[in-house]
């Protein structure tokens, strides 16, 4: 059985509907923009902001591991997959759009921290003269609790990425990942889609790590990065104007490696961690 969960517009700041969007979402709501080739590559990132606001906002596609019986999860993988879901649906099908399908792990609880002071803290900062840098960032997730990041993957639409996103939602069902989530087909950004798998502290570099290992172990060979859902809370995203990378880890997996293992790189202390 699936879910699609609207999120009802509102007025009010950015700050007051993004924490909505936390809430409502049961604390997984966040978005990634695509990486792609191209003129696209040239958006601020306020616009990629904006696409991913967007996306939050549509009716997700969600497997909740606690709430649904197992058996069913089979025929909603292959019911949902993510080649085959368009991202603006078909208005004269009558098939809404969809921001994201997900799964969420048999242990999965809402972790989202004070989004709301997170931004109100941010805001102030901006204001102050101290720089914006990785450590700022980090201070203010750490004094709101807003710790939860991802391992993300970018694949091209097609056969690869739908098994890829079976292996990461078969070990979400196993309660090896805490929960996880992919994007629909967009014809926009050239068939590509974008896969993020969740930890609940990125803060945590043995976990962050851990996650990695578990990534591997369902057979996936691609590299990955891993971006702090502050990032994504404060609106940062590629090319902001702090010139902030928000990744913060980068993963490659060497298959002439006896045994095969990630090379994990932590992209701000440029140390290779494995």
């Amino acid at each position: 059985m699936s879910s699609r969960r609207r999120v009802p517009s509102s007025g009010g700041g950015s700050s007051t509907l993004l924490a909505r969007f936390q809430s409502h979402l049961h604390g997984i709501m966040e978005e990634e923009e695509v990486s792609v080739d191209g003129d696209r590559e040239n958006f601020a990132a306020d616009h990629y902001a904006a696409e991913a606001m967007a996306a939050d906002m549509d009716p997700w596609i969600t497997f909740d591991c606690g709430k649904t019986p197992r058996s069913e999860f089979d025929a909603w993988l292959e019911s949902n997959r993510p080649s085959q879901v368009h991202r603006f649906g078909d208005e004269e099908s009558g098939i809404s759009p969809v921001g994201w399908i997900s799964v969420l792990g048999p242990g999965h609880h809402p972790c989202g921290g004070d989004v709301e002071g997170l931004q109100e803290s941010w805001e102030k900062l901006l204001a102050s003269s101290r720089p914006v840098t990785f450590q700022t960032v980090k201070e203010l997730a750490l004094n709101h609790r807003v710790l939860t990041g991802k391992w993300l993957m970018h694949l091209d639409s097609g056969f690869k990425l739908d098994h890829a996103w079976e292996c990461v939602a078969r070990a979400t069902l196993e309660g090896k990942i805490w929960s996880a989530k992919v994007s629909p087909f967009d014809p926009k950004r050239d068939s590509r889609h974008v896969i993020c798998v969740y930890n609940k502290n990125f803060t945590d570099e043995e976990d962050v790590m851990r996650l990695d290992s578990i990534i591997r172990s369902t057979g996936i060979k691609c590299p990955l990065s891993y971006k702090p859902d502050v990032y994504t809370y404060l609106g940062i995203y590629r090319k902001n104007r702090w010139e902030l990378c928000p990744t913060i880890y980068e993963s490659k997996f060497d298959l002439e490696c006896v045994p095969r293992r990630s090379h994990i790189i932590n992209k701000v202390t440029n140390l290779e961690l494995t």
